[in-house]
């Protein structure tokens, strides 16, 4: 018996964090919200019942843009963008600090809610899954629309849904129809609906390859699918090659992968303006002692151990460096963790100002598996500067 048609969706939730904030201020539907910021930037209640929000022409700091409603979208302001210059497009767009708890707790809602339908689930990140259709007995469309209902039913916000062959047209999809969008498409409709898009759209190409694509007049998919291959290998190599022509014909084996073990468990922070190792050494060894600590529940909280510990530093001229060392055994210890992570600050040169600090646990190991721990390790930080 033939196997039947793959049928694989993304599911991406639309403006999340946003979102998330909307249902806390739903006076703010239909503004331009922009989230990020510290937690100066929560409203304040009036005597009234009203409240007072910040405005992003008020913000002065080093933040950037975690994510914005699709009103702030509109005047060009996007997730990863510098507060300062978002303020320059958008001054009188509403400012709201990040509430991460919350957004875990609908992340865990609207998966919880797809896997009551779908249960072929592979998690891509607090607001977005790929599921596996192909053996589910419903027809595609009506499968989709009771997806994005019970979604909806279990969170109040909606989603978008790309349903295609595989899981490079179906994250494609999911974005063609944003918000609230549905896309189905099946390798016929490559030509019609994928070809004419920019070849960023592409998950996989990114800006320097767009970039070079197109200075070689290479824009939309269409013409990457009919470029000569000869051209495409002397600039990307072989293999990138073949990946270009084959992503551009909508080619992609990759299954849907329902379970998986981290690479590792990351902490970091950019500060609101560069500090010095010795000049602030006490807010930069609290910083540390705090990332280390949060990992660390990180850690517990997701049962992992790890054997490597490291450090990411990045200076006021946008250079990083990286430092690592591995431990005899695993560990989720907070004191064990800060100890390594300061034997790897001693590797990396402290002359310039530190504009982003992060620790990093890998070579991961379920707790469950571990037979014994390490005891903690107290330690200084910064202790020779």
């Amino acid at each position: 018996m033939s196997q039947p048609p793959r049928r694989i969706a993304h599911l991406d939730m639309d403006a999340f964090y946003a979102s998330v904030e909307l249902l806390r201020y739903p006076e703010l539907r239909g503004e331009a919200v922009v989230i990020g910021g510290r937690s100066a930037n929560a409203p304040v209640l009036r005597a009234d019942g009203t409240r007072d929000y910040a405005r992003l022409r008020d913000y002065a700091g080093r933040g950037v843009v975690t994510t914005s409603t699709y009103e702030a979208r509109a005047l060009g302001v996007f997730s990863a963008m510098g507060m300062m210059k978002a303020a320059a497009l958008a001054p009188d767009a509403i400012l709201l600090p990040a509430d991460f708890d919350s957004y875990r707790h609908y992340s865990r809602l609207f998966k919880a809610a797809v896997a009551g339908i779908a249960p072929h689930i592979e998690d891509r990140g607090i607001d977005e899954i790929y599921i596996d259709l192909t053996d589910h007995p419903d027809e595609t469309r009506a499968l989709a629309q009771r997806i994005k209902d019970a979604v909806r039913d279990a969170t109040g916000l909606s989603c978008s849904i790309g349903i295609a062959p595989n899981k490079l047209l179906a994250k494609i999809c999911s974005d063609l129809e944003k918000p609230n969008g549905m896309t189905i498409v099946s390798y016929d409709d490559v030509p019609t609906r994928i070809w004419p898009l920019p070849v960023r759209k592409i998950n996989g190409i990114g800006p320097k390859a767009n970039t070079k694509l197109i200075a070689l007049g290479i824009e939309t998919v269409g013409q990457l699918a009919q470029a000569e291959p000869k051209l495409l290998q002397e600039h990307f190599g072989l293999n990138t090659a073949q990946w270009l022509r084959d992503v551009a014909h909508g080619h992609d084996t990759r299954a849907v992968v329902t379970s998986s073990e981290p690479k590792g468990i990351s902490r970091e922070t950019t500060f609101e303006r560069d500090l010095h190792a010795k000049h602030d050494r006490a807010a930069l060894s609290d910083i540390f002692t705090r990332l280390c600590m949060r990992l660390s529940e990180d850690l517990q909280r997701k049962r992992y151990a790890g054997r490597t510990v490291g450090i990411k530093l990045r200076y006021a001229d946008f250079h990083t460096v990286t430092r690592d060392v591995t431990l005899p055994q695993p560990t989720a210890d907070g004191a064990t963790i800060r100890r390594a992570a300061g034997e790897c600050l001693r590797r990396v040169p402290l002359e310039q100002r530190i504009r982003l600090l992060g620790v990093r646990v890998s070579a991961l190991t379920p707790l469950d598996e571990l037979t014994q721990q390490r005891q903690p390790v107290q330690g200084d930080l910064f202790e020779r500067l």
